[in-house]
């Protein structure tokens, strides 16, 4: 405005008369957003000295990691996917930044974490929304590459196998689902295809395809973040579909140590041993920041070794930790077992199995950390395979978690509301008619802000009862979401809910 000599009154005086449209060309918005962009944003050789060491965890002193950290075009080449774009004509577009190296067209690259090779068709770059198509493209762009098949956001490419760039995580999980079907029976093909389109294009979202019931669940952020979803589909894909009410997703969590519990194989002739407790909270925090990375761990990960020896438990007891899968921790506390290292793979994935169904209703479970105190095993390799193996682990594990006094977790977030001071009384009524919790308040002047906890279950229909309390003043955003114990009077309703909905018996 000063640059352009534009003063306040100019601007009242413009939207009175209705000539505001001459201030598109006097200062064009792009042009003062990508002045701020030039002048704000570090260039990508000053930023790749601090970011990489942050998102790359490989050696900073090998040939990738110097190649990197100079944002060198004539080192290997490491891209990494940040988005996929749909193009009618090109097929899928892999979008993100080239930190190191050049792309050419034709030269082939190596996807490590489908872990295979292929070969780049085509290589652009941007121009806003233009898409313009360059034989190669040096290191610090941001360029759009055609021929990765099949691939996803986050996805590392190189010229040669390397150390992956870190997982892109959304801050929040999805807490919401709905099942979504296609309006003709003749559409489900194209269904299962836009879906597993729309998965690739908005890494927020979780799809679930289940081809043999021809279920389709669709999860994300919250009723919102699903409408536009759903609009999309039947806007820019063309799809007639029909969506189920929204299913809030909750978590299974224990609220002391089990007793010892025994799964037994079918055949009667391998038994494992289990314990389970509740997982420290400071181990939890760091799962959920990404300072604990999960996955099964390798034994020669001394540094997630470290990072938990620093929480007060000792190295011994950290090198026996096999996985952490969901915020949950598996660990290995059998002695001198010979056969552990042709069964363990088993045993992890029986674990993982039941972490992602639990006891009570079949939700994912979290904070929990099982131990494997002893097993018995079949000397013979033929019978102790996995149909052996599995439902001894899932039955042993589940026996534990009975005892460890079980209970459900629901989905909270902690939202900002922006409104008119006068409204604080119906907003406040509102919070509290939807179980929630008002944390703090500011006022300045006619306008306040306040945060809140409100459960996730009680949100639908939030925007619309809120506009309706504030005289269609008010608005919010999500700051934060945790899992907290839902209030032990509504355990066995919400229960048995859950279990009515997925068909679930009684004794199961």
């Amino acid at each position: 405005m000063k640059k352009h000599n534009i003063t306040f009154k100019d601007i009242i005086d413009a939207y009175s008369n209705n000539s505001y449209q001459e201030f598109a060309k006097k200062a064009p918005l792009h042009s003062v957003v990508l002045n701020a962009v030039i002048t704000h944003h570090p260039n990508p050789l000053q930023a790749q000295k601090y970011r990489i060491p942050k998102i790359w965890h490989g050696e900073l002193e090998s040939t990738e990691g110097k190649s990197l950290t100079s944002c060198d075009p004539n080192g290997p080449v490491a891209f990494i996917v940040t988005k996929i774009i749909i193009d009618k004509h090109a097929g899928e577009v892999a979008t993100g930044r080239l930190f190191s190296g050049t792309m050419q067209q034709g030269q082939d690259v190596y996807m490590n974490m489908a872990k295979k090779d292929v070969r780049i068709q085509q290589v652009s770059v941007y121009k806003g929304a233009q898409r313009i198509q360059v034989d190669a493209a040096p290191a610090g762009n941001i360029i759009g590459v055609v021929g990765l098949k099949n691939t996803y956001a986050g996805e590392t490419v190189s010229s040669a196998k390397m150390e992956p760039f870190e997982a892109i995580k959304h801050i929040f999980e999805p807490v919401v689902t709905k099942s979504i079907e296609a309006k003709s029976a003749a559409d489900l093909p194209k269904l299962v295809e836009v879906l597993k389109q729309v998965g690739k294009e908005d890494p927020s979202i979780s799809i679930k395809i289940n081809e043999e019931t021809g279920e389709n669940l669709i999860s994300g952020m919250g009723e919102l973040h699903l409408e536009i979803i759903e609009n999309r589909i039947k806007t820019e894909k063309g799809l007639n579909i029909i969506t189920g009410q929204p299913i809030v997703v909750y978590r299974e969590s224990i609220q002391k140590p089990s007793l010892e519990a025994e799964g037994k194989s079918p055949n009667k002739h391998n038994k494992f041993y289990f314990v389970i407790e509740p997982l420290e909270e400071e181990i939890y925090q760091m799962i959920k920041s990404g300072d604990i990375s999960e996955g099964r761990v390798k034994k020669k990960e001394t540094e997630e070794f470290k990072k938990i020896e620093t929480l007060g438990i000792s190295m011994k007891e950290a090198k026996k930790i096999r996985d952490i899968y969901g915020g949950n921790m598996f660990i290995d506390g059998t002695k001198g077992i010979v056969q552990i290292n042709e069964v363990i793979e088993l045993v992890l994935d029986g674990f993982e199995q039941v972490m992602d169904t639990g006891v009570l209703a079949k939700e994912p479970c979290t904070k929990m950390k099982v131990r494997l105190v002893d097993m018995k095993l079949h000397e013979d390799a033929i019978h102790r395979g996995p149909a052996q193996v599995y439902p001894a682990v899932r039955d042993g594990i589940r026996a534990a978690v009975s005892t460890s006094k079980p209970m459900l977790y629901e989905p909270v977030q902690i939202l900002q509301i922006d409104a008119p001071a006068s409204y604080l009384g119906d907003v406040s009524k509102l919070i509290q008619n939807k179980r929630g919790q008002l944390l703090e308040v500011n006022q300045e002047g006619e306008h306040m802000t306040l945060k809140c906890k409100l459960p996730v279950a009680e949100m639908f229909g939030m925007s619309n009862d809120l506009r309706s309390a504030t005289g269609g003043r008010g608005n919010f955003f999500v700051i934060d979401q945790i899992y907290e114990k839902l209030p032990e009077l509504l355990q066995d309703k919400v229960k048995k809910q859950i279990r009515d909905r997925k068909g679930l018996k009684e004794e199961e």
